[in-house]
């Protein structure tokens, strides 16, 4: 699609913030209308739409993205979309460990057990660790109360919160970040442990190393979107 405004606003409504392209709303893929609860998103959302050119390009408009998601997806359909995001809590990612070599492990508890260890603080549980993939059950317990911090955020923050655990493979780790308890690019590092070591070992691999960049680049969008929600 070809630009066809020339200036892109965030405007207060009673209900929110609405986006209009030379004062005609814009709307969502599914034609809702595009209003989101801050200021902050408002207008960074306007910002995406007023750095396009001749041609818009939707990738670079993750902001407008995460929102249009967030309307057209996540808030019809909040219970289902929170169950597949607390469902992660049964194979996060960091009690997944492996058992050899002796340096690889120690990097993995170096980046993984402090963010275990939030987990335990903030919600008094513990956690089932193994080395290798087969499955491991967590307590009963844990998958209660990850759950039930999924349910207590924020509906509009579930399209981020949603993308950082399936990107990280970690929801202790996407809540340790909705909480400040880590930053974007510390939990993106803790997440992609394994390439990185990988390409340590055996040289960087061009491909692996672009699609590792797509990944952070996407992981961090949707760690400014959430922090732009909750502003």
């Amino acid at each position: 699609m070809k630009r066809f405004w020339k200036e892109a606003q965030a405007i207060a409504e009673r209900d929110g913030w609405a986006i209009q392209l030379d004062g005609r709303p814009v709307r969502t893929p599914a034609r809702a209308l595009l209003v989101v609860p801050g200021e902050a998103l408002a207008r960074a959302i306007a910002a995406e739409w007023d750095s396009q050119g001749e041609e818009i390009d939707p990738r670079a408009m993750p902001m407008t993205g995460f929102a249009n998601a967030t309307i057209d997806r996540v808030l019809p359909a909040l219970g289902d979309f929170r169950g597949q995001v607390a469902a992660y809590a049964e194979s996060d990612l960091l009690c997944y460990r492996a058992d050899e070599p002796a340096d690889f492990v120690a990097r993995q508890s170096a980046a993984w057990d402090p963010l275990l260890d939030w987990a335990r603080g903030a919600y008094g549980v513990e956690f089932a660790i193994t080395a290798g993939i087969l499955p491991v059950d967590q307590p009963a317990r844990t998958l209660a109360a990850l759950r039930g911090a999924v349910e207590a955020l924020d509906p509009w923050l579930l399209a981020g919160a949603a993308t950082l655990t399936q990107i990280g493979g970690s929801l202790v780790g996407a809540l340790a970040l909705l909480s400040g308890a880590t930053s974007a690019e510390a939990l993106f590092d803790a997440a992609s442990l394994d390439e990185r070591w990988q390409a340590e070992q055996w040289g960087e691999d061009e491909e692996a190393a672009g699609r590792l960049a797509i990944r952070r680049a996407d992981f961090l969008h949707a760690a400014e979107y959430c922090a732009l929600v909750g502003s």
